[in-house]
């Protein structure tokens, strides 16, 4: 052993010699091979604690030329996973970022080397050491990174901070995607790197593919938005999976997301944009598949009154087996948010029918108490949904918007002019059958 240790240090001395005599005549070529032939030397002898000394021995040596020291840190990166333990593997992985630290032309090997060393510890358990690793590596500023690498990387990045709860620092991460990214064409041929631009390495193997790392970014977006209960942006998230090819293509995968697609779009407040969904939901011919949902939505559509109870005795079974389909269960105060949005459905639909209503009909019409109803009215004018007001001491609900006196003008205004055109219209009628008379007689 002490032999093989000797013979090591030998070898190792003199080639140390041939890098330094390389390495001042400046020639590339060989000062990599000298400096390659030294980690491989100490990887074949399997001394792990001589190799970490030899990698940052070789990077601190006066004028190391950059090309050795990518070279190195790229062939000793192939050793990690041979590491007898892993201890070895975190001592390696460190050592390597040491001395890739601060250097430009190995950047993309230190974010490589981050990621490997977050997995070890988030399999440690220590999920907020991982994100914070992470979270020093800002890959969107690296020009020679592969897009899908960089993606796969903040989304990596975005995962580690909802796993430890972070939202507020999920959010910025997140936003440093753009959606659009993953629509782009990638059928078209690559151009040719120009004279002077940077050469973009290609994605390592494990890397998944664009409309992977668009399934992934949602579900991730969906993760977000469901602590927040967001049921929109759940909803649009939900969409954008629905519209990926491969998903499309299989109904084991569409149909899960599509009902998920119509619970959402059903919990989800009153506004254009949830009205613009829901409308385009409903002509969508894959929506025949499942016909419970169909009915629905056109319960949601129609400007009628719904009854709670028996709407919910129909669905309930629907609503928890929502639990074992794919993309799991809803968010916990889904079946409360639900009534909620009946009841919000309901008072819309009646404030069109009603310019003014007692709260006691209201009441009655909602099956509710009047607390609640006055309750629901009072948030969904706050909330700037609904226009009403409440005369409390008369108990009357009134849905009319109050206009000002030029809005009354104006309406005047309008309707004398359709008497005025209708007034005409007659008159014409009249002369004209008068003329048809006149001319019929003569005959």
């Amino acid at each position: 052993m002490a032999q093989q240790e000797g013979n090591l240090e030998a070898s190792i001395e003199s080639l140390l010699n041939v890098e330094k005599q390389m390495r001042l005549a400046g020639d590339v070529a060989q000062t990599k091979k000298a400096v390659v032939e030294i980690v491989q030397l100490c990887y074949e002898a399997r001394a792990w604690k001589t190799l970490n000394d030899q990698i940052i021995l070789l990077s601190k040596r006066r004028g190391q030329l950059k090309q050795a020291v990518t070279a190195m840190v790229q062939q000793a990166m192939q050793y990690i996973d041979e590491t007898p333990d892993i201890e070895t593997r975190i001592e390696l992985i460190k050592s390597l970022n040491s001395v890739s630290a601060g250097k430009i032309y190995v950047e993309i090997e230190r974010a490589r080397l981050i990621k490997k060393l977050a997995k070890i510890k988030e399999e440690q358990g220590l999920i907020a050491e991982a994100a914070d690793l992470m979270q020093e590596v800002a890959v969107e500023t690296f020009g020679a990174m592969a897009k899908t690498e960089k993606l796969a990387f903040i989304l990596e990045q975005v995962r580690l901070c909802l796993d430890r709860q972070d939202y507020v620092r999920a959010q910025i991460l997140s936003r440093k995607i753009s959606p659009r990214v993953f629509d782009a064409d990638t059928s078209k041929e690559k151009k040719k790197p120009k004279e002077g631009d940077n050469m973009v390495e290609d994605a390592p193997a494990d890397i998944p593919s664009l409309s992977e790392l668009k399934h992934i970014y949602y579900e991730l977006m969906i993760r977000y938005h469901s602590h927040n209960s967001d049921y929109l942006e759940i909803c649009r998230s939900y969409k954008a999976i629905y519209d990926i090819p491969s998903v499309k293509s299989d109904a084991s995968q569409w149909i899960p997301v599509l009902r998920k697609i119509c619970w959402y779009l059903v919990l989800s407040p009153h506004d254009s944009m949830q009205s613009s969904l829901l409308n385009a939901t409903l002509e969508d011919k894959n929506l025949s598949e499942i016909p419970k949902f169909r009915m629905l939505l056109k319960q949601i559509v129609t400007m009628e009154v719904i009854q709670w109870t028996s709407l919910w005795e129909v669905y309930k079974d629907e609503f928890e087996n929502e639990k074992s389909m794919l993309g799991g269960s809803l968010v916990n105060k889904a079946a409360e948010d639900l009534r909620q949005r009946i009841i919000e459905h309901n008072i819309l639909v009646i404030s069109k029918y009603y310019s003014r209503i007692t709260l006691k009909r209201l009441a009655d019409l909602l099956c509710l108490s009047l607390q609640e109803v006055e309750k629901h009215v009072s948030e969904m004018v706050v909330s700037k949904s609904l226009v009403a007001k409440i005369d409390r001491p008369l108990g009357i609900v009134c849905f009319q918007v109050a206009k000002d006196s030029n809005d009354i003008l104006n309406s005047w205004a309008r309707n004398l002019d359709k008497l005025l055109d209708l007034v005409e219209k007659s008159c014409h009628q009249i002369h004209k059958e008068t003329m048809v008379h006149k001319a019929v007689l003569k005959a």
